[in-house]
């Protein structure tokens, strides 16, 4: 588990903006997921990296640990842990998700 943790931490410390997700931007696999792309698209972001958690168990967990956060998705950016699609959506309505990426 401690090669996942270091791989997570990596992949959040290299790319500026990451989403934990279920299935792809392309083809998520649950709403929240979804809703996550959508409201990532709607600001605009370039850089998006996308990890499908349904690839890979250990990476499913993994990441559950290292944020401390039970559910997925899950948004970091600059290596910063953010929050899921209930928090992403409350930031995107008070305009601060739109900032965060622009910074």
């Amino acid at each position: 588990m401690s090669d996942v943790k270091s791989w997570i931490k990596e992949t959040v410390s290299t790319h500026s903006v990451v989403l934990f997700m279920k299935g792809t931007a392309q083809f998520p696999q649950c709403g929240f997921s979804g809703r996550a792309i959508e409201l990532l698209k709607e600001t605009g972001v370039q850089d998006l990296v996308t990890v499908n958690v349904l690839d890979d168990d250990e990476v499913r967990q993994g990441i559950k640990e290292f944020s401390n956060w039970p559910t997925i998705p899950q948004l970091y950016v600059k290596g910063e842990f953010i929050g899921g699609s209930d928090i992403m959506n409350e930031m995107h309505a008070s305009g601060e998700l739109q900032t965060l990426l622009k910074a």
